[in-house]
């Protein structure tokens, strides 16, 4: 028997996808699997695709319940995670997939958030912040686009080779990116053989990537953030530009260095391009970069899948950390494409 790991969230999206990595993982059991408008129903009445779950049913997501576990996963939406964390026992361990423990600055939280600010907790970006994670009995993990983003420009802000003060990204999300509740702009009518811009110079994930960006740089940075809603159900494909005077050759090392010992990252062989159904179902990130001259920016493709690497997968990996567990754990870096 492993530790039983409890998930709150866990009829959405990311929750389920949760309940898929927990089910193979070796040293974690799936325990309480809550959810507030769904208990009592079958998990797979909402997630059929998890067979070994026959017979579970939803519990309500009640604090006394989830302290059971040996660590705890909250899945909710943003802005109702805090007052369920506030309840758990101190040392046990949480991972957040919400929000609300990711930025520390609490002005930035009310500009995007607009409910009570909850406080930092250590940030879940293993690839840059490691250290903070391991042991850690709170972990606040990352948005999908601030994992795809950070992860493409941190090394080169890092060494100094791009520009920080002009920072531009337009990315591209999958459907599920935007949880599972029921909206008419997500319908398959409305979606698919479409591409549209959304909360275009005021997505909430803004200053998610800013704080990142900003620490890794020591410096603040400026950045321009236009994401994108795409006709497919998972992935990210952030495509990442700084000002540059560097080569592409020195932009290529700074990655390949910053990630050479990394599972989970892999900077793709020079004129081959990320594909987000290469990641799909994986807790990889796939990295590209060049240089336009006559521009003179660097452009740096990153692709995740949004469910994995951008929430469950990373949460996994965070969890590993926190709990003493090889990183890898439980996790794959091969995507399940076509």
């Amino acid at each position: 028997m492993g530790m039983r790991a409890a998930v709150a969230g866990a009829s959405g999206y990311a929750g389920g996808e949760l309940l898929r990595l927990l089910m193979t993982h070796p040293s974690l059991d799936v325990g309480p699997v809550a959810a507030g408008s769904s208990a009592g129903l079958p998990v797979t009445d909402l997630h059929p695709q998890l067979p070994g779950l026959a017979g579970v049913s939803f519990v309500a997501t009640d604090a006394a319940a989830l302290a059971d576990a040996d660590i705890v996963f909250l899945a909710l939406p943003h802005g109702e995670s805090a007052a369920l964390a506030a309840q758990l026992p101190a040392g046990l361990p949480v991972v957040d997939l919400g929000a609300d423990h990711r930025l520390g600055d609490a002005g930035q939280w009310d500009r995007f958030y607009g409910t009570a600010y909850a406080g930092q907790w250590p940030y879940g970006l293993p690839e840059l912040f490691r250290a903070d994670l391991v042991g850690a009995r709170r972990i606040a993990a990352p948005g999908c686009y601030p994992t795809s983003v950070s992860l493409a420009l941190a090394p080169l802000l890092k060494a100094g080779l791009v520009d920080a003060t002009d920072l531009v990204v337009v990315a591209a999300s999958g459907t599920s990116g935007a949880g599972r509740a029921a909206k008419a702009t997500l319908l398959g009518s409305e979606v698919m053989g479409d591409l549209s811009a959304y909360k275009v110079g005021a997505h909430q994930h803004t200053p998610e990537i800013r704080q990142t960006l900003t620490r890794v740089a020591g410096t603040d940075v400026t950045l321009s953030f236009t994401p994108v809603l795409a006709p497919m159900p998972r992935g990210i494909l952030a495509t990442c530009t700084a000002r540059t005077n560097a080569t592409e050759e020195q932009l290529r090392v700074a990655l390949l260095e910053h990630y050479a010992d990394e599972p989970f990252v892999h900077v793709l062989p020079a004129g081959r391009w990320p594909h987000t159904a290469a990641t799909s179902g994986s807790n990889a990130c796939q990295l590209q970069v060049t240089v336009d001259r006559d521009a003179g920016r660097a452009i740096v493709v990153s692709a995740i899948d949004n469910l994995g690497k951008g929430a469950a997968g990373q949460a996994i990996q965070c969890a590993n950390l926190a709990l003493g567990l090889p990183e890898t754990t439980g996790l794959s870096a091969s995507g399940i494409a076509p």
